[in-house]
């Protein structure tokens, strides 16, 4: 299901070198943009890119019954599984992620996200995330270099990369278009991107939409070979007896996090500004920002529940 997107590349209208394709994959619409001077080249190289996350998506969804991380939730209660290199590097990196964040940031918060259907606007009762809470914790993954496998220390675990897979595909496509010689493009995936160099001479403006009004732009940055991620409340969410239940669950409760109602992480890095935007909306405006602070070459923007601005001081009001 294509998601509203967080983040909007503005770009004026594109002259004959400039080439694009918007395709559904991971659940969102992936687009990408990028200038060649040679059309058949260019169109190559969008192709390679939507098939390297056809791949990804292949390998880390949830939905797909034969995906690799399927076969782990399945089994890894029973015995370590074998989760081949490139998923055990980032499930390893999310691990590290979970603890950097003492938890606020879990891919086993599944446990109970799985009982949420946004489409049909169903959420779990007291009873049931009461009794899944009991099996989110990031330490009941175990994971093992040597072999490259994942195992669960008890039944009922299971993890979800969504708050990192999809940083992860647009920085792995970013690195495919460099290998091809490509020095001007963008990738996104909802609402992360990942920019390859600049415009051809002038900065992305990269647009981050109001919370609360699809049809507006609540910031502007002025970006160059950056990553942004952008988590809201308003991606996949319904509303009931006004009270907004939406896809980023603190592993806490199991229920929506409440503090925030966007979190935007720029950074050389698109899985790690992706892993951020989920993680300081969930530990909200003050502890958020503070990670950020400590994090060399990331900034971030807040809009809180009241829909105040907050900024990490890498940014300033005079940037947006």
């Amino acid at each position: 299901m294509a998601v509203l997107a967080a983040l909007t590349l503005l770009v004026p209208n594109a002259h004959a070198e400039w080439h694009g394709a918007t395709e559904s994959l991971m659940g969102t619409r992936i687009t990408v943009r990028l200038w060649h001077s040679n059309a058949e080249i260019g169109s190559d190289a969008i192709q390679e890119v939507l098939a390297e996350i056809s791949r990804i998506e292949r390998l880390m969804s949830t939905y797909m019954a034969d995906s690799r991380i399927s076969a782990i939730n399945r089994e890894a209660h029973l015995r370590p599984v074998d989760a081949g290199a490139e998923l055990f590097r980032l499930i390893q990196r999310a691990v590290e992620v979970s603890e950097m964040t003492d938890g606020r940031f879990d891919i086993t918060y599944d446990s109970v996200g799985q009982h949420y259907d946004f489409r049909e606007s169903e959420r779990p009762d007291a009873d049931t995330i009461e009794s899944e809470l009991e099996k989110i914790d990031y330490r009941y993954v175990v994971l093992n270099p040597a072999e490259e496998t994942v195992a669960f220390l008890r039944e009922g675990v299971r993890i979800n990369l969504g708050g990192i897979a999809k940083g992860y595909a647009v920085e792995r496509s970013a690195a495919l278009l460099r290998s091809l010689g490509i020095q001007y493009a963008s990738v996104s995936a909802g609402g992360d991107s990942r920019l390859l160099g600049d415009r051809r001479g002038q900065p992305w403006l990269v647009g981050i939409q109001d919370p609360r009004d699809k049809t507006s732009i609540a910031i502007r940055l002025p970006l160059v070979d950056e990553a942004v991620s952008t988590s809201g409340d308003y991606e996949r969410y319904f509303d009931e007896g006004g009270v907004r239940y939406h896809h980023i669950i603190s592993p806490a409760t199991g229920d929506s996090a409440r503090e925030v109602q966007s979190v935007t992480i720029v950074g050389p890095d698109a899985t790690m500004t992706d892993a951020l935007s989920t993680s300081v909306f969930v530990m909200g405006v003050e502890e958020g920002l503070a990670l950020v602070e400590r994090m060399d070459g990331f900034d971030a923007v807040v809009i809180d529940a009241n829909r105040d601005l907050h900024y990490s001081s890498g940014l300033s009001p005079g940037d947006d």
